[in-house]
C-alpha cells in the first residue's frame, strides 16, 4: 500500500488492533500484519512514533512491562481512545461508501455498505 494512502488511516488501524487488548509495540506491528494478511507490514519507525503521538493525545495509555524478561512498553486504549476509534470508523465507512459508489457505479447501493 502506498504510504500516502496509509498516512490518513494509521491511527484508525493502530487503535483498531488495540481493541484486542493491551500490547507492546512489536505485538501491535504483528497484529496489524496478521489481521491485514500482510497488507500492512509496517516498520517500527512508522508505528512507534504514531503510538507515542496517540499516547500524548490521550488516546492510549502505556506502562512498562517485564513479562518476557525484557522491559517493554505495553499500550492500551483509553476511554477517549475508544471514542476516537468509533468516530474514525464511522468516518472511514462513510468515505469508503462514497469512494465505492464512484469507482463501482454499477454496484447496487445496498451492497456498498461497510
Amino acid at each position: 500500500m502506498a504510504s500516502n494512502q496509509l498516512s490518513g488511516n494509521l491511527d484508525l488501524l493502530l487503535l483498531s488492533v488495540l481493541t484486542a487488548g493491551e500490547a507492546h509495540g512489536y505485538a501491535v506491528i504483528t497484529r496489524l500484519r496478521e489481521r491485514s494478511d500482510g497488507a500492512f507490514d509496517l516498520p517500527e519507525g512508522t508505528v512507534y512514533p504514531a503510538l507515542h503521538r496517540l499516547e500524548r493525545d490521550g488516546l492510549l495509555t502505556s506502562r512498562w512491562d517485564r513479562g518476557s524478561g525484557r522491559r517493554r512498553r505495553a499500550y492500551a486504549l483509553t476511554q477517549d481512545g475508544h471514542r476516537a476509534l468509533e468516530q474514525k470508523r464511522r468516518s472511514w465507512h462513510d468515505f469508503s461508501r462514497g469512494v465505492r459508489a464512484v469507482i463501482d457505479p454499477g454496484v447496487p447501493r445496498a451492497t456498498v455498505t461497510p
